[in-house]
């Protein structure tokens, strides 16, 4: 029944956008958190795990980038292109409300 509604609703491929999105903010959440903290430490063995810790985030970030942007889910190069995708999710939440009213 839930694939139904989310079929009727356009929310099916939403979701795995929804969910992409959030990964992708986490990790740049996570690389500036990282920097942050690279910047406080004193430790010079801390530092190095932060760095490499780092340096996978930023690993983490392109591959989420790259996905989205396959999908078509980020065009982190064109803003017309993502202001549509944009667009379009905020009119299916929109829709959504109002669906489930």
């Amino acid at each position: 029944m839930n694939s139904i509604i989310e079929k009727l609703t356009g929310t099916d491929k939403l979701s795995d956008q929804v969910i992409a999105t959030d990964f992708l903010l986490s990790s740049k959440s996570g690389i500036q958190e990282y920097a942050v903290a690279i910047t406080e430490t004193t430790s010079p063995e801390l530092r190095v795990t932060l760095i490499n810790q780092l340096n996978d985030m930023i690993n983490t970030h392109e591959v989420i980038s790259d996905y989205m942007m396959s999908k078509g889910y980020y065009h982190a190069y064109n803003l017309e292109e993502q202001y549509k995708v944009d667009m379009k999710a905020t009119d299916t939440a929109l829709n959504l409300k109002e669906f489930m009213s």
